[in-house]
């Protein structure tokens, strides 16, 4: 098919490059314009443009271009922009969206399933349409979530949903589409309070918003990056105290507490939590994390 490709990040690269192995025509590559770093004028291009160039294909950072290449369908992987209603009346789209629809519409589907401790999550190929991941459904493929974290689970799901579109759109024609059905829920966008750990929680979110990639806690007012934790059911330790047990390094939840696996301390490397606390030299069952007061 002749094919127009929209999207930014790197989940959306293993779509592109099944599209082209696949002998689809990719006539155009839309993506956001390259962005600067650091304090500097560098700039420097999204993963999605860095392998259109690299596969040899023209790209444009203006989506009305994709209404002058003659093209039969576009296909939109985390592309960042709402598609206008006008573009779309003029050409077709289908979205690689990264969960099981009407599960998880809007911009973080992945941490969202993660976050609420679903069990199963997956990728839909779904027509683009107005309303927000509100199209009919082309295909769908299931993942158990079990205890992935957010890197490897949107990984896993972009290289499957870049087969689930190759298979999909064999024949060169989109078979016939089947409405979604459930309740939707909505994966608003991650703030910063959603990486932050801190005591109110139970252990087992605690553990889940460390598979983000970002969690974040401050341990007598100094922040502590936490890489790897796991929930622990154990008695009741005093949420907001730091416990040692026996060559475990506890931070105490309202319910249970995180074991800490790998640390990243304010202004140094990642460590193993043993080292790290060994360092702090701090009391166990008297040292306090959380928040910083403010």
């Amino acid at each position: 098919m002749r094919l127009v490709f929209l999207g930014t990040p790197a989940a959306a690269v293993p779509t592109l490059d099944a599209l082209v192995a696949a002998g689809h025509d990719v006539v155009l590559v839309i993506t956001r314009p390259d962005k600067k770093r650091g304090r500097g004028s560098t700039v420097t291009p999204s993963p999605v443009k860095e392998a259109a160039q690299r596969l040899g294909l023209p790209v444009s950072h203006d989506l009305n271009d994709v209404t002058t290449v003659g093209a039969q369908l576009g296909v939109v992987v985390a592309y960042g922009r709402i598609i206008p209603t006008t573009i779309l009346e003029q050409l077709p789209m289908v979205n690689v969206h990264f969960s099981l629809l009407p599960r998880w519409r809007g911009a973080a589907p992945v941490e969202r399933a993660i976050l609420a401790g679903d069990e199963e999550t997956g990728v839909d190929i779904m027509a683009v349409e107005e309303g927000l991941d509100t199209g009919d459904i082309y295909g769908e493929w299931r993942t158990p979530v079990a205890g992935k974290t957010s890197a490897d689970l949107t990984q896993e799901l972009a290289e499957a949903g870049a087969q689930l579109l190759v298979r999909t759109l064999t024949g060169g024609t989109l078979p016939t589409p089947s409405p979604q059905v459930g309740e939707p829920t909505y994966a608003a966008k991650l703030s910063t309070e959603d990486f932050h750990l801190v005591p109110a929680a139970s252990s087992t979110l605690l553990a889940r918003q460390v598979r983000l990639g970002r969690a974040f806690t401050f341990v007598e007012a100094k922040r502590l990056k936490v890489l790897e934790a796991s929930p622990v059911e154990s008695s009741a330790l005093g949420a907001g105290r730091i416990w040692v047990h026996g060559d475990q390094i506890l931070l105490g939840a309202s319910t249970g507490s995180l074991a800490l696996g790998r640390v990243q301390p304010e202004g140094g490397r990642s460590m193993d939590a043993r080292d790290w606390w060994a360092g702090a030299r701090l009391e166990s069952g008297l040292a306090t994390w959380g928040t910083v007061e403010r």
